[in-house]
This record gives structure tokens, C-alpha cells and sequence, in this order.
């Protein structure tokens, strides 16, 4: 089976969809309104100073202002010579100062964007950092002896007076020195680029923006591995073509521009996909299934074994079940796009050699994934927690935002707990205003309820609080609310 890339592009929204064996592993969605802010270089003005959080504030001309973290800070040399104690955020920032910073995470719900100073540009094989002498490899590049030949020709292409260092990318393996070199000077021309705006940039501007979604994910994703790149747009293909004869000449051939009358998403399954990783519950081949919550705090994922029951013992089907959960999991997070805190709820093991292959399977699986991920081992109670790298709101707030009727909780009161509030309430309202009559507006569900299921309580209440209750029945109103009007 081939892996391919589908672009799908309307004037209001890029889609990306990553197919692997003929299944879809992620969804990377831009809306012309909403775009993207990670890569971005802005000249920013630090605006408030928390000593007490050590980190700042800046104005970068965004909705909301960004968050700097002292951590997140490249010390000169002279900063850390100036200072025999360790530095604090008041040495190195002050209230109006202008500084040079790159989005590193998108803002998300109430949080503004996270800011960093010390800048990567990346490049089809390298990563350019202007503020570090460092060069580094690809942790996915196993292979010492090519780590090494790629080190060594960054090495002889630097200058010596050059202070910039590099991290080489995993596609950089066997790539020829004419390709080094040629990223290399890209990569400076880009940089000088962003000092020369930086200087007739006004604070709070964007210096210098990251390429738009069809092109990055040519830079980021498209490797060897894929086997065609389908776009629906034919001034997105003649833009995506024109951009990988330059800098990725190997993946030309494999563009293909999508005609058909089909929508593109449609014609590989993906429209139907993106539908069920939008639900809590995700059914496994064997019959089992796994319950996916996502919070504010953390995401949890709960392994069932359902309607699997295995055909030797229950240590087996569980085993199972689990080994299968370990694929489904990997892909819903790559697909949702989740990131934090996760929890996984695998199912008892007693087996310690099972629980071993379920882990080891785990990691597996985890290895094609772009986010970067660190997980524990199988504890007692059969969970694993891990973190995966957060830079971009999940496929769940980009396509949808809390009920209306229950705010976020994925509940309702039931008509019988809005029709004992409504009793509340007009006793309530009864002893603050003296009316002859109560009018209680209500969704059609609890008006019924209160005039069938509850009418002799109803009629009591009358006569204690002495006065007529009238109920009006509105279709707009949802299953919580309700008026209780003195009249």
C-alpha cells in the first residue's frame, strides 16, 4: 500500500490528510482567519514583567498578548558574565524593551501565543539557529557512521567566523554536500533577510512569516515514504510544483493535480474519518473499543474489551484487546491532534511479559509520530501516562466549541431536576412579589412533565402559596431553562 499526502484548498481553509496504508494518520487543518502563528518571527515589546512567575508579557500585535518564559530566553555571554548569581527575568527584561522572539505554540482557549528568543529556521535538510553554535542530529537518524559524514559536512561548509549552528533533519540522511550547501546558504539568505526587517520593522509587527500550509508540510512532511501528493487546487499544485522542483527536485514527479468532480477528501474516506475522531468512542476490529476524554487538565483513553471474548482464556483476550489498542491509539492521536498530559487505562495484565509487548508495541507505533512524545512504563494498574508536544489547538477545537445547552459537560439535568428547580424557584418568586398569578415558560419536555407526571403537585402548590401557576410551552427554550414571571 502507498502513503500519500491529500491537499484539499478553498479560498476559506487549507486541509492537509496524511494516508498510510491506506488509512488516514492525521489531518492538519489552516483557516484563511485562523492561520497558524508557529515559525513566526515578530519583533516584540515586552509589555509586563512577572518576576514571581519568571517570565514577561509581550505585545507581538496579536489578540491577546504572548507569554516569554525565562527558560525560553538565549543569555549572551556578557549577560552571564555581568552576574555571579543565577539571572532572574529583571536582569534580562524590562517593561518597554523591543526584542526579536518566534512563536513556538499557537495561542489556545484563553492562552496567548508562547514565545521564544532563540530562533530555528528550518530548511528541506537543516535547521538554521542564529543565536547557537551548536550542531546537532536528528535523534530518528540511528545510523552513527551517517550522523557523523553529516556533521563533518557542515563542518567544512561553516565559516569561521560564522556563528550560527544547525540541526540536521532525519530526510538529510544520505544526502549529497551540493544539497548541504545549497540549504545552507537558503538558510543564511533567510536570516539576513529577517535582520534587515527587523530594523525597519516598528515593535509589535510580524518580521518574518512561516511558509503557508501546503508548502511547510512539503518542507516538514513530505519524505521519501511518500508515494504521490494530490491537490485539488490547480494554482496550489502550480505553486507546490514550482516550490519542490527548487528545494525537493526527488518529490516532483509525485505531485499530481486532482480534477475530478468527487471531492478529494470523499474519493480516500477522509470527510467520514474526520466525522468519528470528532466522537468519544472508537470501535477496535476485534470488538472491543477504546473511550477517548478530552479535558482541559489532561486526555484520558480508556481500553474495552466489548464484545471481544477471545477464544483460549481472559489473560489472552486481554492481551489482545490491549496489543490492538496500542495501533488505534497512536493514529486517534495523531488524527485528534492531542497533546499534554494523557492518560491510558489499558486493561489488568497479570502477565509482566504481556505488559512488556504491549509497551513495546506502544513505542512502535509512536515512533512515526512528528510530536514529540516521552512515556512511562506500565504501572500496577495497567495505565501509561505520557506527554506529546502541544503547538497547535486539537482536531476537536478547530471544528467545534462547548454545547450551548450544557456548556462543555456532555450532560443535562433531566426533566425531572428542571422540573424541581421550577418549583423552587416559584416558591421563590412567590414570597418576593405579591401577584395573584405565576407564569412559568419551559421547554415542551418539562412542561409536559410538570402538567402530567407532577399535576397533583402542581395543584398543591396552588393552594398553599394561593395563587394561580400557568405553564407556557416554548419551543425555543432548550431542556435547562426556564422563567418564572410574577404577573
Amino acid at each position: 500500500m502507498s502513503d500519500e499526502l491529500l491537499i484539499n484548498v478553498t479560498p476559506q481553509e487549507t486541509r492537509v490528510a496524511t494516508i498510510e496504508n491506506g488509512m488516514l494518520q492525521e489531518v492538519i487543518i489552516e483557516r484563511a482567519s485562523k492561520r497558524g502563528l508557529v515559525g513566526n518571527v515578530y519583533k516584540g515589546k515586552v509589555c509586563r514583567v512577572l518576576p514571581g512567575m519568571q517570565a514577561a508579557f509581550l505585545e507581538i500585535g496579536l489578540q491577546r498578548t504572548a507569554f516569554l518564559h525565562l527558560s525560553d530566553i538565549v543569555i549572551s555571554d556578557e549577560q552571564k558574565n555581568s552576574s555571579e548569581l543565577e539571572l532572574t527575568i529583571n536582569d534580562v527584561l524590562r517593561d518597554g524593551q523591543e526584542i526579536l522572539v518566534q512563536v513556538v505554540k499557537d495561542p489556545m482557549g484563553t492562552k496567548g501565543a508562547r514565545l521564544t528568543t532563540n530562533i530555528t529556521i528550518p530548511a528541506r535538510y537543516l535547521v538554521y539557529m542564529p543565536n547557537s553554535k551548536h550542531i546537532g542530529v536528528s535523534q530518528k537518524l540511528e545510523d552513527e557512521e551517517e550522523r557523523n559524514r553529516l556533521k563533518d559536512l557542515i563542518k567544512s561548509q561553516r565559516d569561521d567566523s560564522e556563528k550560527g549552528g544547525y540541526i540536521i533533519r532525519t530526510v538529510a540522511e544520505g544526502i549529497s554536500e551540493q544539497s548541504v550547501e545549497s540549504d545552507m546558504l537558503f538558510l543564511k539568505k533567510i536570516w539576513q533577510c529577517i535582520i534587515e526587517n527587523n530594523k525597519a520593522t516598528s515593535a509589535g509587527n510580524l518580521v518574518y512569516g512561516d511558509l503557508p500550509l501546503a508548502m511547510r508540510v512539503m518542507r516538514d512532511m513530505a519524505d521519501s515514504h511518500i508515494d504521490a501528493i494530490r491537490i485539488d487546487s490547480k494554482e496550489t499544485y502550480e505553486k507546490v510544483l514550482k516550490f519542490a522542483e527548487k528545494f525537493i527536485p526527488e518529490l516532483a514527479p509525485g505531485i499530481e493535480y486532482y480534477p475530478g468532480e468527487r471531492p478529494l477528501f470523499d474519493l480516500f474516506g477522509v470527510e467520514d474519518e474526520i466525522q468519528r475522531a470528532l466522537q468519544s468512542k472508537i470501535e477496535l476490529k476485534s470488538g472491543g473499543y477504546l473511550i477517548i476524554d478530552q479535558t482541559e487538565a489532561m486526555t484520558t483513553v480508556d481500553i474495552n474489551t466489548g464484545g471481544y471474548v477471545g477464544s483460549r482464556n481472559l489473560e489472552e483476550t486481554i492481551f489482545k484487546t490491549n496489543l490492538e489498542a496500542t495501533q488505534s491509539i497512536v493514529r486517534q492521536l495523531r488524527l485528534r491532534n492531542l497533546g499534554g498530559i494523557i492518560i491510558l487505562d489499558f486493561i489488568d495484565m497479570q502477565d509482566p511479559e504481556h505488559r512488556r509487548q504491549v509497551l513495546r508495541s506502544f513505542e512502535r507505533a509512536l515512533e512515526k509520530d512528528h510530536a514529540k512524545t516521552c512515556i512511562t512504563e506500565v504501572s500496577n494498574l495497567g495505565l501509561i501516562e505520557m506527554t506529546r508536544k502541544r503547538t497547535r489547538e486539537s482536531l476537536e477545537h478547530i471544528l467545534c466549541e462547548a454545547c450551548p445547552v450544557c456548556n462543555g459537560r456532555g450532560t443535562i439535568k433531566t426533566v425531572e431536576t428542571v422540573a424541581f428547580e421550577i418549583f423552587r424557584e416559584i416558591i421563590r418568586e412567590a414570597r418576593q412579589f405579591d401577584t395573584e398569578k405565576l407564569l412559568v415558560r419551559t421547554s415542551k419536555d418539562v412542561g409536559e412533565f410538570l402538567m402530567d407526571e407532577e399535576s397533583s403537585a402542581i395543584a398543591e402548590l396552588e393552594e398553599f402559596l394561593q395563587r394561580s401557576i400557568q405553564f407556557k410551552m416554548d419551543d425555543e427554550y432548550n431542556q435547562e431553562q426556564y422563567d418564572v414571571v410574577p404577573m
